[in-house]
Parts: C-alpha cells; sequence; structure tokens
C-alpha cells in the first residue's frame, strides 16, 4: 500500500485527486500554500490538510506534486533528501539549473521513483503510433489555446509548447543544432504566443507554433517522412498515416508522378478512449511497485526544459 501526498490542489491538483481515486493509491494528505484550498480540498476528498510541508512529506511514501511551477524544485528537493518517490508536473522546475540539482539529489539505485508529468505521452493518439518506423524529415506543430489565466505565471514556452517540445525530442532523438525564435507578448508580462524553427544534426527541420490567445483549441503534430505523412491530433485523439507507395492495392488512390505511378494509402491506428492523468498516475504506481522504469524521467525532463529555454532566450534575443 502506497500512501501518496498531493501537493498543490489548485484546478490540476483536484484533477489529479480524482483521478488517483481509481488507482491503488492511497491517499495520505494534501497540502497547499493557501490554506483554505487545502481545507476544502482535505474535507472534498476524505483526508487530512496539512499546515506544514515537511509534515506530510513524513507521512507518506509519494509526494505528487501539482503547485505552481516556481515550487516544483523546493517542494521535489524536500521529498527527494526525505527519501520519497516523485511525480513532478510539467516542467520539471523553473530552469534546468535546478532541474541538474535534483538529478544530483535523486538516486534510482535505491529503488526512489521520479516521473514527471509530461502527459501527451499517453495520449492515445501518439500511443497508437507505438512500433510505427518514424522518420521525420520535417514537422509543423500547432499548440492553441484560449486565453487562460492559469499558467501565466510563465510563458507560453513553458506552459504549452513544452508539451510538443518533449514529444518532439524523442521522436527526432537527436541533438539541436541551430534555432530561430519570435516570441509575443499581448495580454501577459511574458511570452503568449510565440514560434520557433528548430534544425536537428540528423537534419531533421522543425516549425512549431504555441499560442494562449487562440480562438480555437488546436493540438496538432504534423510529421512529413520520405514514405510518408503522419499526423497526430492530441485534442481528438485521432492518428493518420498517409503512405506513398509502389504497390496497387484496395481502398487506395493512384497518382501520376515524374517517377511513375505512385499509391496513397489511408489508415487510422486503432486507439482507445482513456484518461491520460488517471493512465501516468497508475503507470508511476506500477513503476514504484515492479521497479520498473517511468515513461517520463528526468532526463527526457531536462531535454524539453533546455530545449523551451534555448527558444526562450533566442525569442527574447530577436
Amino acid at each position: 500500500m502506497l500512501k501518496i501526498a498531493v501537493v498543490g490542489v489548485g484546478h490540476l491538483g483536484k484533477i489529479h485527486l480524482k483521478c488517483l481515486e481509481e488507482t491503488p493509491f492511497v491517499l495520505a494528505g494534501v497540502y497547499d500554500i493557501d490554506q483554505e484550498k487545502s481545507r476544502k480540498a482535505a474535507e472534498k476528498w476524505n483526508t487530512k490538510s496539512y499546515q506544514n510541508l515537511e509534515d506530510l512529506i513524513q507521512d507518506c511514501d509519494v509526494v505528487d506534486i501539482v503547485a505552481s511551477t516556481d515550487a516544483h524544485f523546493d517542494i521535489a528537493k524536500q521529498a527527494l533528501q526525505a527519501g520519497k518517490h516523485v511525480f513532478i508536473e510539467k516542467p520539471i522546475s523553473s530552469n534546468s539549473k535546478q532541474a541538474e540539482e535534483l538529478k544530483k539529489l535523486y538516486k534510482p539505485d535505491t529503488g526512489i521513483k521520479l516521473q514527471v508529468g509530461h502527459v501527451e505521452r499517453y495520449n492515445p493518439a501518439l500511443q497508437a503510433l507505438e512500433g510505427l518506423d518514424i522518420k521525420p524529415q520535417f514537422i509543423e506543430i500547432h499548440r492553441l489555446s484560449t486565453y487562460n489565466m492559469r499558467g501565466t505565471d510563465v510563458s507560453v514556452v513553458h506552459d504549452l509548447m513544452i508539451h510538443d517540445l518533449d514529444v518532439l525530442a524523442k521522436i527526432v532523438n537527436s541533438p539541436l543544432e541551430r534555432i530561430d525564435a519570435k516570441g509575443v507578448s499581448i495580454v501577459s508580462e511574458s511570452f503568449d504566443i510565440c514560434n520557433a524553427r528548430l534544425v536537428f544534426k540528423n537534419n531533421c527541420v522543425a516549425n512549431i507554433t504555441a499560442s494562449r490567445i487562440s480562438m480555437k483549441e488546436m493540438r496538432k503534430f504534423r510529421i512529413f517522412q520520405e514514405d510518408a505523412y503522419i499526423n497526430i491530433d492530441f485534442l481528438k485523439k485521432k492518428s493518420q498515416i498517409i503512405r506513398l507507395t509502389d504497390k496497387a492495392a484496395e481502398n487506395v488512390i493512384s497518382l501520376n508522378t515524374p517517377k511513375g505511378e505512385k499509391f496513397i494509402s489511408f489508415s487510422s491506428p486503432e486507439t482507445q478512449e482513456t484518461n491520460a492523468i488517471r493512465t501516468e498516475l497508475q503507470d508511476f504506481h506500477d513503476a514504484i511497485v515492479n521497479n520498473t522504469e517511468v515513461l517520463v524521467g528526468i532526463d527526457d525532463a531536462m531535454r524539453a526544459l533546455d530545449l523551451a529555454e534555448k527558444i526562450e532566450r533566442t525569442a527574447k534575443e530577436s
């Protein structure tokens, strides 16, 4: 029986609390810097509201950090020093320097697990492509959201774009060679819109746009490679694969090209509707119990954060 503590009971913290009800974790208690929020959450989920974070950490096995980004480092540091398993919502910390310190504190050889909540890794649209040979040459990414005050403590790069940076880094799996970026502040003090063009050493180019003041929602990830076009719709949780082949078959479209007759095939991998946050928390529980690797570890989280920092720095310089 693993006792889990939830630190931060704002909008996302409440979602975590609801999802934890459907996992084997046992809720040990909650803490929020806003004690009234903490008290109300404890009352709703029939648990204890702690006035002191240190006491809560001592009384649990696992710390689920769903506080604001600027608090991630201090909470994770205390939890790791106390020898607790740690789940941290993305981004892992406010900056790479803090993340490096957490990595030094993290001792995986002791069996302690640390997972970062890059939830799109659990999106059915992405997981349906597991095993597919993806060798991208060009990637086009759009993550557009309507305005919401939540998340404006950081720029749109760390708030929204970082979701796609994690997936991008995993798919491309090549060091960054150069970057161009432009950001614009509209309603907050940090960037509300940002576009970046990333060139990797394997010659893959990615064009990525994130906005939190859009009139519509969009979360699309389009991959172009020599033999296929792959469209991942994270919002609709659907994927489509369009291939160009030399072989005729049923349900294909014939296309005359300078290289002769080609055929276009369409396929949509089957997906299962899931609650991604619940699934990642369940997965984290299983990794602790079975001593297996987590899906999104500290190295992946640091790689996404490093890309985010480089984009933001380049955008500021421009």
